[in-house]
Parts: C-alpha cells; sequence; structure tokens
C-alpha cells in the first residue's frame, strides 16, 4: 500500500489550515487546504481524497453538513472532525453521522500523526471490504451458476424476476443440490446485495436457543444471559436471511416466525418491547413439507406464508447432462487452491461419474473432485483417483439398465466384467486391466459363467499368453 494519501484540509482558519499542511507534508501525503465547506465539497466532487479534516463550525456550510454530503457521495472517504473545546458536542454527533473521530484544538504533531494512520488503516479495511463484497457478488451471479439441464435454466429465469421483489422464497432439494448457493445468488442480485447476508441452520440447535437466536434476547433473560444480544433477524436488517432447514424449526417457534412475516417487527427474549425489521426471508427444507403439515409437525399458516415463491432444485441424478460441466469447474477451482495444473478427467473415469447415482448430489461430486485433483498423480484424473464405491453404482446401474432391480453384487459383478469384456473386444488382458483384476481371477470368473472351456481355465500364470 502506498504511503502517500490524499488528504483534504477544510478550516475558515488559516493558520490551521498551514499547520495541518505543514505536518502532513512531512509525513509524505499529498495536502489540499481550502477555507470552506462549499469549496471542499466542490474539490470533493472532482477528484477522490482518503481523508477530509474539516472544522465543525464554520459559516454558511458547516463541518456537519459538509460529512452528510461526504458520506452519502463518497461513502469510502473517512472524515475527522476539527473542533474547539466547546463544540465536542457538535463533533459527538458528528460520529453519529459517520465521522471516523474528531480531534480536539490544539493538536501536537504526534498525535495528529497517530489519528491519521488509524484513519488511513480504517479506509484501507473499507476498500478491502468493498473489494471482497465485488467479488462476492461476481461469483453469486446467476449466469456464473453452472448447468445446462433444462429444469435449472428454467429455474434461474424464475430466480432473475424473484431476486428483484421483496417476496418471501422456499427453496426445496435434497442435501448437497445447492440450496445455498441459489440463496446467496438471490442475494446478491437483489436490491439488498449491499445489506447483510445472514444463515441460521434450523436443524443445528436445541430447542431452547432457536429462539434467542432467532430475535435476541435482554440481559438477564434466563440463566447466563449476561448482557443484551442481537438475534439473526434484527442482524439481517436491510438484507436477507436465510433459515436452513426450516422444517426443523420447534412447532411452538412457529407461531413467533409468523408474526415476524406478518407484522415486520419481533420481541428481544425477556422484552416487552417491540424492534421493527426490514428483513428478506428465504427458507429451505429437503423435506415434503405438504407432509409435515398433514402430521402436524408444521403450521399450515406458516407453509403458505413461506411458500410466495417456491423453487425446486433436482438431484444430480435427474441433471446428469451438467456432470461434464461440474467437473471442469471443479477440477479449476482446485487446481487453484492446490497449485495443481492437472488438465481435465479421462472418457473412463467420466463415464464412471455419470453411471454414479450421487445420493450426496454436488457436495458429493465436489467433494471427489477435489480429492481426486490432490491426489492425481498423472495430468488427468483416472477412475482410480475416485473411492471403490463409485464402481458399485456403476454396477447399480447396469442392473437398472438390464431390468432386473434385486440382482444381486456377483450377478451385478457378471455384468460389468461381460459389458467390459464387450468393450475391449473380447482382449481378456485389456478387459482385467480395466477392471484392476489379474488375467487368471477373469479368466476363473469366465469359466464360473461358463464362457470358456475348463482346459482354457486352468493355464498357469496370470498372463493371458494366448492374447
Amino acid at each position: 500500500m502506498s504511503t502517500r494519501h490524499e488528504i483534504l484540509v477544510v478550516d475558515d482558519d488559516a493558520l490551521v489550515n498551514e499547520f495541518f499542511e505543514a505536518v502532513l507534508k512531512k509525513l509524505g501525503h499529498s495536502v489540499t487546504t481550502v477555507a470552506s465547506g462549499e469549496q471542499g465539497l466542490q474539490l470533493l466532487r472532482e477528484k477522490e481524497f482518503d481523508i477530509v479534516l474539516s472544522d465543525v463550525k464554520m459559516p454558511r456550510m458547516s463541518g456537519i453538513d459538509l460529512l452528510k454530503h461526504v458520506k452519502t457521495e463518497s461513502p469510502e472517504t473517512v472524515v475527522i472532525m476539527i473542533t474547539a473545546y466547546g463544540t465536542v458536542k457538535d463533533a459527538v454527533e458528528a460520529m453519529k453521522l459517520g465521522a471516523f473521530d474528531y480531534i480536539l484544538k490544539p493538536i501536537l504533531p504526534d498525535e495528529l500523526e497517530m489519528i491519521v494512520a488509524k484513519a488511513l488503516e480504517h479506509r484501507q479495511l473499507i476498500l478491502e471490504n468493498r473489494i471482497l463484497r465485488s467479488e462476492i457478488r461476481g461469483r453469486y451471479q446467476f449466469e456464473n451458476i453452472v448447468g445446462a439441464d433444462k429444469k435449472l435454466l428454467s429455474l434461474l429465469e424464475t430466480l432473475s424476476s424473484a431476486a428483484k421483489s421483496r417476496a418471501t422464497i422456499l427453496i426445496r432439494g435434497e442435501s448437497g443440490t445447492g440450496k445455498e448457493l441459489i440463496a446467496r445468488a438471490i442475494h446478491y442480485n437483489s436490491p439488498r446485495t449491499n445489506g447483510p447476508f445472514v444463515t441460521l441452520n434450523c436443524a443445528a440447535l436445541p430447542e431452547g436457543l432457536i429462539e434467542s437466536e432467532l430475535f435476541g434476547h435482554e440481559k438477564g433473560a434466563f440463566t447466563n444471559a449476561i448482557k443484551q444480544s442481537q438475534g439473526r433477524f434484527e442482524l439481517s436488517d436491510g438484507g436477507t436471511l436465510l433459515l436452513d432447514e426450516i422444517s426443523e424449526m420447534p412447532f411452538g417457534v412457529q407461531a413467533k416466525l409468523l408474526r415476524v412475516i406478518q407484522e415486520r417487527e419481533f420481541q428481544r427474549v425477556g422484552s416487552g418491547v417491540s424492534v421493527k425489521v426490514d428483513v428478506r426471508l428465504v427458507a429451505t427444507t429437503n423435506r415434503n413439507l405438504e407432509d409435515e403439515v398433514k402430521a402436524g409437525r408444521f403450521r399450515d399458516d406458516l407453509y403458505y406464508r413461506l411458500n410466495v415463491i417456491p423453487l425446486y432444485l433436482p438431484p444430480l441424478r435427474d441433471r446428469l447432462i451438467d456432470i461434464p460441466a461440474l467437473v471442469d469447474h471443479f477440477v479449476q477451482k482446485y487446481n487453484d487452491e492446490n497449485r495443481r495444473d492437472i488438465k481435465g478427467i479421462t472418457e473412463k473415469a467420466m463415464r464412471l461419474l455419470l453411471a454414479y447415482h450421487w445420493p450426496g448430489n454436488i457436495r458429493e461430486l465436489e467433494n471427489y473432485i477435489e480429492r481426486a485433483v490432490v491426489l492425481c498423480k498423472g495430468d488427468r484424473i483416472t477412475d482410480t483417483d475416485f473411492p471403490g464405491h463409485l464402481v458399485l453404482g456403476k454396477l447399480a446401474s447396469l442392473s437398472t439398465t438390464s431390468g432386473n432391480n434385486e440382482m444381486t453384487i456377483s450377478e451385478m459383478e457378471k455384468v460389468m466384467i461381460i459389458e467390459t469384456l464387450e468393450r475391449h473386444g473380447g482382449n481378456r488382458t485389456k478387459a482385467s486391466e480395466a477392471l484392476g483384476i489379474s488375467s487368471r481371477t477373469l479368466r476363473n470368473k469366465l469359466h464360473e459363467y461358463g464362457m470358456m472351456e475348463p482346459s482354457e481355465s486352468s493355464v498357469a500364470g496370470d498372463d493371458d499368453s494366448s492374447e
């Protein structure tokens, strides 16, 4: 970070301006001084300053008025108020309006250097936060969501319109399908993008704590409540609150959640005072909420309030067309994270992925690709870089293809061997290599299936010399 910064000093006292200019230039900063708030505002509209040092009391435009303009037009600029002893009250009021700090006249050069250094650190954090938020917004743009499946593309079209509203959204789907990713995309493509995105996993908290986590509590509201605490609704004011696995919310808390959705206000635990909030609610579930309502575990009135815009994320097994693109995405991601240069995945490995049933959905696929990128010994991921149970997934898919949904492991093994042998044109050496077994084992298996003469299977050695 450069040590030279642009600083604007605004004071109607020429001696004050000269003092600040001399000290700050000696520290290596570029300093501009003006004698009025109007001049300062004009300069701020023409160029960017890192810090503004402004007197509180000035004719026509006061320092407070200048501060309000700066916070509106250039919120990253850090403002420090200059004040005499009798106007400290005004300086404190200025800090409530967004000033970073105030300087009390007269000030020593060392004190000025220290407060300016702290202000520059604060500005650096502001800029880094702005860059980070910009990167996050870019990451969660709808066009960056990987997939070409028709159901997914239709979902993204709905999301584009839904994100602009303040309507409550209910996202359904199995675990690992990317429900939180979609919730974040909704937030960062909405008018609330600069507000907070807050999450609460309803399944991760015991019933006694979830109410406090949602609504906060007052000091002394219960044992160990040693101070007032804000809940997730208060923390997400002006932004989005994601209630993950909403079906796990205790029945008694559901009524209080319903009231917040209807009235847009709540009371902290132990308080009789209502707190108004402006929160966009997104809920997710991997359960069938209609069944939960019928079973008496979920309130029907809350269900209707949540189900304003229902979205369904299909499981990965129903969108196999997206697997190649997802694999490419995750290979690149974990190449970058682990400083690897994996070029991609072999055709055989891809067939293995396409044949698997993916009970853990995209989260499971990402896990396997991360592992493969880290452990891969060549420049391409092969089938041997994946866990063995993926092969069982391949066998299961073959049993379904054959029309037999109740095949034993032995029967699936037979189908797998025959399918591999056919793929290699009957070449048993190549087939045994592809299967990861010896030629002798393959011959014995084929003899067991009645596909070889006994004399042929008794040949000693693992190599098939007839080929």
